[in-house]
């Protein structure tokens, strides 16, 4: 008897945005959902309005009730956008088997085993079928800017699915082999129902740069470097570190790794074979004082300006062992991704007023080679594929639309383009297809506190403390509700030094007359919980009636906006010892 099979694929992540990449495929026999097939499970970046946010990845709430129709999770490369939320997600979904090339599957074991936590990725043959409940599937070797890059082939009832994540068509690329084009156009000799693909280079003409290319320009710049050169780029870039040491040694430079995601990654690589054997070339960032500037090769992250990374802390002037002096040279080689570019830039503009020579994109060439397809290669895969239908994923919906123009010049209906946000899907029937109802998604932030523990209330708190400064204090007391000692007062972006002082004085005495009042009349139920909320409320009572901040101190202006929030630890006799 024939099925009634439907499929269904539905984005959490990646489809109008270029991280935080995670795709469902979903096989149904009528109304019943068979099997499901993920692919990657990243990360996404916060924006700057997301206060101590450290990371944004899927939100999986709409899977946590068909764990047991999850088959399997397959990866398509090892970077962070499509492999990192994985550690927070696995036990959530089930903790299904996990299928990815060698380089990935090694990423995702170390990332577990930096959280204590064990996993056993199976590590892929190219073009070796695997089945997964009624789904089949099998892995295309590509190349994009790290090692182990692949498209995946994924066979249903109804038809077959194309899954071309990032990728770029790199004929020369270093230390690997080329696509495999055979397999490629065999997919599409095959018959393709859907092809799902990269689309981020779309607005860029011709074919993208092979990434060797920059082994040149890292040999140029070493050269020409009278201090010590620095470099940065993701961590998971295998190919360009590899690149950048291969030309270090060239010139006779140590080597240091900076970022702790950059140094797990470089001594994962060379572990199995990635990067060669460098032990004798290496220092620790503590001793790089010990060598002439010019014998010295830093390789770090943080070219996305990321907070807290290695090149912030040294644009920052944070780093404990590295300042910047004339003659040094900082190469960004990986372009901002869309979003970042102010955050790239401010830290730009604080290295160069240090003193060094900061080279990015912008204004010399063959620093960088895209790991993403450009027009001319979007074509060729279009040709090699011959899709019916066609999704572009990991772009923005500028680049969607793009893409869409692009497919109708090569004869594609628009129609038959689906630009999908996340949460949107699409329904494979065998005589139709078609939009099916949203999927309601939002954003899951992950922070110091754990994932999933900030809300919009933190969030609005947060962003009050940045723009209004905070006082902060500390009252030791003993069991009687007697002080210890005198409390300690701080704040910080509130009150100006010379004001600092007589206000931190009244503070003091506001709070010995408070603690002695709630003595004298203790309440109903006194408590160390009950004395401290007294004392807040008196202390942001003295706060909103004056107004201490510097600014509004001169103009006369009122206190209503000084400060919302003072926050004070109250300790007991025990606590203290």
């Amino acid at each position: 008897m024939l099925k009634n099979h439907k499929v269904r694929i539905i984005p959490l992540g990646g489809a109008s945005d270029v991280t935080k990449n995670m795709y469902l495929y979903e096989l149904y026999d009528g109304e019943k959902l068979q099997d499901i097939l993920i692919v990657d499970c990243g990360i996404g970046f916060p924006k700057e309005k997301d206060l101590g946010v450290e990371l944004v990845i899927p939100d999986i709430s709409y899977l946590q009730d068909k764990t047991d129709k999850i088959r399997a999770i397959l990866l398509t490369h090892g970077h962070e956008d499509h492999i990192s939320s994985l550690k927070f997600h696995y036990k959530t979904l089930g903790s299904p088997p996990v299928y990815a090339t060698k380089l990935t599957a090694h990423f995702v074991e170390s990332q577990f085993a930096q959280l204590g936590q064990k996993i056993k990725v199976q590590q892929i043959q190219y073009s070796k079928d695997y089945v997964f409940g009624g789904f089949s599937a099998y892995y295309i070797h590509l190349t994009h800017s790290i090692p182990d890059t692949a498209h995946i082939v994924i066979k249903t009832p109804i038809g077959t699915l194309y899954h071309g994540s990032d990728y770029k068509f790199d004929l020369t690329p270093p230390h690997q082999s080329p696509p495999d084009f055979y397999a490629i156009t065999k997919a599409g000799h095959d018959r393709v129902l859907c092809l799902l693909t990269d689309c981020l280079g779309v607005e860029r003409a011709g074919i993208t740069k092979s990434e060797s290319a920059i082994g040149q320009t890292f040999e140029d710049n070493i050269r020409d470097t009278r201090g010590i050169f620095m470099m940065s780029t993701f961590s998971s870039n295998i190919s360009r570190i590899r690149q950048c040491v291969e030309a270090a040694a060239k010139y006779q430079r140590k080597i240091c790794f900076l970022g702790r995601s950059m140094k797990q990654n470089t001594t994962l690589a060379e572990s199995i074979g990635y990067l060669p054997n460098i032990k004798k070339m290496l220092i620790d960032e503590k001793d790089i004082n010990k060598f002439a500037p010019n014998k010295v090769c830093l390789i770090m992250t943080g070219s996305q300006g990321q907070v807290g990374s290695a090149l912030s802390k040294i644009a920052e002037r944070q780093h404990r062992f590295i300042k910047i002096t004339r003659g040094d040279k900082v190469l960004f080689s990986s372009d901002p991704i869309p979003g970042n570019e102010e955050p790239v830039n401010e830290m730009i503009e604080k290295l160069a007023k240090q003193g060094a020579e900061v080279i990015y994109s912008s204004i010399q060439e063959d620093l960088h080679a895209s790991g993403h397809a450009s027009r001319d290669e979007m074509k060729l895969l279009l040709h090699f594929v011959k899709p019916r239908f066609i999704i572009p994923i990991g772009g923005t919906p500028r680049h969607q639309r793009r893409y869409r123009e692009m497919a109708s010049d090569m004869g594609w209906s628009p129609q038959d383009v689906f630009t999908l946000i996340n949460g949107d899907n699409v329904w494979f029937e065998r005589n139709k297809v078609y939009l099916g109802k949203q999927i309601p998604q939002r954003s899951v932030y992950v922070d110091a506190y754990g994932v999933d523990k900030v809300g919009n209330l933190i969030l609005r708190d947060r962003k009050t403390l940045a723009q209004e400064g905070f006082v902060f204090g500390v009252v030791p007391i003993y069991a009687d509700f007697t002080l210890c000692k005198a409390p300690e007062i701080s704040s910080r972006g509130f009150v100006d030094e010379k004001t600092e002082k007589d206000m931190y004085m009244r503070v003091k005495r506001l709070i010995a007359d408070s603690i002695a009042d709630f003595r004298a009349k203790p309440p109903a139920g006194a408590s160390k919980f009950t004395l401290q909320q007294t004392i807040t409320r008196k202390l942001e009572h003295f706060f909103l009636q004056k107004d201490w901040s510097p600014t509004s101190h001169c103009s006369g202006s009122s206190a209503a906006g000084s400060v919302k929030r003072v926050k004070e630890v109250i300790r007991n006799k025990d606590e203290l010892k």
